[in-house]
């Protein structure tokens, strides 16, 4: 994997690994419906957020996310996470790795719990088991998280998992009302001193 030339869809990547509490694993054909349970529960909590909850979805468009998702994870353009409660199997929300660039070894993480999930601290718990797998896995160089610079609670789970607000991108998002919105920008980077470990 440390052939920067190599064609990703040739990389031998793990479908699944653990947090205390989670698996997390790629999305499989017939978790939509799983999915669509999550949203339909959340939809007011996600809406704000996320540009694909403008309106609640059919247990067939979730399906359909699903299997598109699942795809790209093998075509190694995108990487959907399911988190999955180890003890009860209830999905608990989604993550994943984004914006992938594999020269660089750049990836963009995000996420979104479901609403009865929340404040229990399973999104942090996830975010560093990405981010480890991303650094131990996929040899990440770096790892972003962006959210909204109104959205304190993703902004709190950047800060708490160690990654560093680089900055904040003025007026970069049109939000769901017309206005324009800025972006807060975290970031690990590799620490070339550190062997693999990635600073903050």
């Amino acid at each position: 994997m440390s052939q920067s030339g190599i064609n990703p869809i040739l990389l031998t990547i793990p479908e699944s690994f653990e947090s205390a509490r989670l698996l997390i694993r790629a999305p499989l054909f017939g978790d939509g419906a799983a999915v669509n349970e999550a949203v339909v529960e959340s939809i007011e909590e996600l809406r704000p957020w996320m540009p694909w909850a403008n309106q609640i979805p059919t247990i067939e468009e979730s399906e359909i996310g699903i299997r598109k998702s699942r795809l790209e994870f093998l075509e190694r353009t995108d990487m959907r996470l399911l988190l999955i409660h180890k003890e009860t199997g209830q999905l608990v929300g989604s993550s994943g790795l984004h914006r992938m660039d594999w020269q660089a070894r750049n990836f963009e993480t995000g996420y979104w719990v479901r609403t009865s999930c929340a404040g229990q601290g399973y999104i942090s718990e996830a975010v560093e088991a990405i981010t480890e797998f991303a650094i131990h896995q996929l040899e990440a160089n770096r790892i972003e998280i962006r959210c909204d610079s109104r959205n304190t609670k993703s902004a709190r789970v950047a800060e708490r998992s160690g990654f560093k607000l680089e900055g904040i991108l003025r007026s970069e998002k049109r939000a769901k009302d017309g206005s324009l919105r800025d972006t807060m920008v975290f970031s690990k980077v590799r620490g070339v001193e550190y062997g693999i470990r990635i600073d903050a």
